[in-house]
């Protein structure tokens, strides 16, 4: 069975969403769930479905010594809500096994600091007519990695970002889990 390891920093609904999806489907399994935030909610759900779950410090991540002990005999790493670069070490380690998800059409409102409502609020303030998600690989830089998939939805001028957030994760919810999928299993 191919393992999972999944970094997030907040609430962790997309980390959930992947865990259920695979605890059902036994095509994967999340074995770690890891967060630079204690009080994240993302712990507590991982814990709920029965998953390990770690807590680490800026310190510890820059280490290869820790991420060598760490990440073990992973498949792919996913990043859901994870604020924080990768250290080039892991991504060497994994390279083209670390894939994150970002909430607006990359190239558009993508970079650092581009995140979560910064981005819905751009993405109004733009008076853009669409938005979505994209799946890419990560690399060095912030959302420059290949793409592996989008998903669009309708942005109609009177929404406002709290809107444009509800429309992304529906797509997030949707699409996430079957990608993660689709990137380990590609044939099938």
């Amino acid at each position: 069975m191919k393992r999972i390891a999944i970094f997030a920093s907040g609430s962790g609904s997309n980390a959930e969403n992947i865990i259920a999806y695979f605890q059902k489907n036994k095509k994967a399994e999340v074995v770690l769930v890891l967060s630079n935030n204690p009080g994240a909610l993302v712990l507590e759900r991982a814990k709920n479905l029965g998953v390990q779950n770690l807590v680490f410090t800026k310190q510890q991540l820059n280490d290869s010594k820790w991420a060598n002990e760490n990440l073990k005999d992973l498949d792919l790493v996913v990043l859901a809500g994870f604020l924080w670069k990768l250290p080039d070490h892991i991504l060497e380690s994994y390279k083209n096994k670390v894939v994150n998800v970002h909430p607006a059409l990359l190239p558009k409102y993508g970079g650092k600091g581009m995140y979560g409502m910064r981005v819905h609020q751009a993405v109004v303030e733009n008076n853009e007519s669409e938005s979505g998600i994209t799946i890419h690989y990560v690399n060095e830089h912030y959302d420059e990695g290949a793409v592996i998939f989008q998903a669009k939805c309708t942005i109609s001028p009177t929404d406002t970002p709290n809107d444009v957030a509800a429309k992304i994760h529906q797509l997030e919810m949707k699409y996430f889990p079957e990608a993660v999928q689709q990137i380990l299993y590609p044939h099938g």
